[in-house]
């Protein structure tokens, strides 16, 4: 799961941000409201945390606007206003949880894990038409047939299998499943496709990767008794 941290308090950030990698989220940082607007319309975060004070745009005006553009990307606002007018103001805004400083880190963890349980996020396994891939142990399965994925075949195949029929682009995958601080370019994707292309022929699987020239990738169940797969890159 990949999660959006936006906090300006850098050494705050900094600690946080360690917390939740080593619950192992991908985690991303923003310093301030038009920062975080940028980023969370990208569509790529499972959950956002959200501080409220902070330079350019507030917590409460971010978490407005997200809302007025019918964007539902999950909010856990966290900040030191612990007034009940303030908690008010930031649920009515369109926060899902208002978590208080200081706090715990299991508490703070264990609220993530409920707002990603609501939206569906937080499951054992995804599967799609006769595959399936198991989000603890990282094995990717068809029948009888299973093979551990590397971790950015696993977080690639995940995406798909979340987005399913749906086009993904290069550029959404290189930012989820890379992140933007990284140096990856699009060739990253095609090798990485490729690797889970392979890896879907040895499981004798009729899910395949296909590709839409200039949009994206897409999973697609194949016919019993076609050979080969479509859509190379």
């Amino acid at each position: 799961m990949r999660i959006l941290l936006v906090e300006d308090e850098k050494i705050l950030s900094k600690s946080i941000k360690m917390i939740l990698e080593r619950a192992e989220y991908e985690v991303d940082t923003a310093y301030d409201g038009e920062e975080a607007l940028a980023y969370a319309k990208t569509a790529i975060y499972d959950l956002m945390i959200l501080d409220v004070m902070m330079p350019k745009l507030n917590g409460y005006q971010v978490a407005r606007q997200l809302r007025k553009e019918k964007n539902g990307l999950p909010i856990l606002m966290l900040t030191a206003k612990s007034q009940l007018e303030d908690r008010i103001e930031g649920l009515e805004g369109g926060a899902d949880y208002y978590l208080t400083k200081p706090f715990d880190k299991r508490e703070l963890l264990a609220c993530i894990s409920a707002l990603l349980r609501r939206q569906g996020q937080e499951v054992n396994s995804l599967s799609f038409g006769d595959l399936s891939l198991d989000l603890d142990s990282k094995d990717l399965s068809s029948g009888a047939h299973s093979l551990k994925l590397s971790k950015k075949e696993f977080e690639l195949m995940r995406m798909l299998l979340q987005g399913k029929n749906q086009i993904l682009s290069k550029e959404q995958i290189l930012q989820k499943v890379w992140g933007y601080d990284s140096d990856a370019v699009e060739n990253h994707v095609e090798v990485y496709v490729g690797f889970l292309r392979k890896k879907l022929r040895l499981l004798e699987s009729t899910v395949s990767i296909q590709s839409r020239r200039g949009l994206g990738y897409f999973l697609a169940e194949q016919e019993e008794g076609k050979e080969g797969q479509k859509g190379k890159q």
